[in-house]
């Protein structure tokens, strides 16, 4: 591929989440507490969970690893945070909730796998083929860049994965229905594990300094940002006691 069909790969996926934002906030996308059959057809959750993230995984590291360039050390880095997060995210995560029964609309399994394929394609190969050892010299991990965007994507990384066993652990074996979560980030958002992930692929973004990454985040953003908006709502309809004070995704400020 040339490198210039690529870069117009990415900006134009850049420039589709811009214009698809708009949508996106108003449409509740139907899985979860949202979930509805109107959709289509069903699968199970866990399932569906396993095959949306999939992607991110393997061909991530498929372009990585089998990629042309010369894989500057550096590079293994981002390979090792990103591999890490969707390792617990595919294989882990799935099997942690507590969801026997629930399940997911076909369509969304689909359009979440054309997500994560486009994204876990441009961020591998741009580091498999297109990185440099000019652009990522082992004086790299001294960079303010690198040291700003490492600790935000673990920050980050903690944030999500605390929001995450919350959840799991809110109700006592056997309960049903749903409850205020008010533990960690929870007492200041009603989404700390979103915002936990936008902090993480910021922090790729900010590590890696690249446009692919970039991408990434300007797509992470267009998900997570309405299903915050949206999670919020519901808790306010659903609880009349919710706190007033509580944000949907940035602690004091949306």
């Amino acid at each position: 591929m040339k490198e210039s069909t690529f870069y117009l790969i990415v900006y134009s996926w850049i420039a589709i989440a811009i214009l698809i934002f708009p949508v996106v906030l108003k449409i509740v996308a139907p899985y979860g507490r949202h979930t509805t059959r109107n959709w289509g057809a069903m699968i199970d959750n866990r399932v569906g969970w396993i095959l949306m993230e999939l992607p991110a995984l393997l061909v991530f590291a498929g372009f990585y690893l089998w990629g042309s360039g010369s894989h500057p050390a550096v590079t293994w880095v981002f390979f090792g945070v990103w591999v890490l997060h969707y390792v617990n995210r595919t294989l882990v995560f799935p099997f942690r909730l507590r969801t026997n029964g629930k399940k997911m609309p076909l369509a969304i399994v689909f359009m979440a796998i054309g997500f994560n394929f486009v994204n876990g394609f441009i961020n591998g190969y741009y580091l498999g083929t297109l990185a440099t050892d000019a652009q990522y010299p082992v004086s790299w991990l001294f960079d303010v860049r690198f040291i700003g965007g490492i600790t935000l994507f673990l920050f980050g990384m903690f944030i999500n994965w605390q929001s995450d066993n919350i959840l799991i652990h809110l109700r006592k074996p056997g309960e049903t229905g749903y409850v205020i979560p008010g533990k960690g980030f929870f007492q200041l958002v009603s989404c700390p594990n979103h915002f936990g992930e936008i902090l993480e692929w910021s922090g790729f973004a900010l590590m890696t300094w690249c446009s692919p990454a970039l991408a990434f985040v300007v797509w992470t953003m267009v998900n997570l940002l309405p299903r915050a908006l949206h999670h919020h709502k519901w808790y306010k309809m659903t609880f009349p006691e919710y706190p007033a004070d509580r944000k949907a995704v940035f602690p004091f400020i949306l």
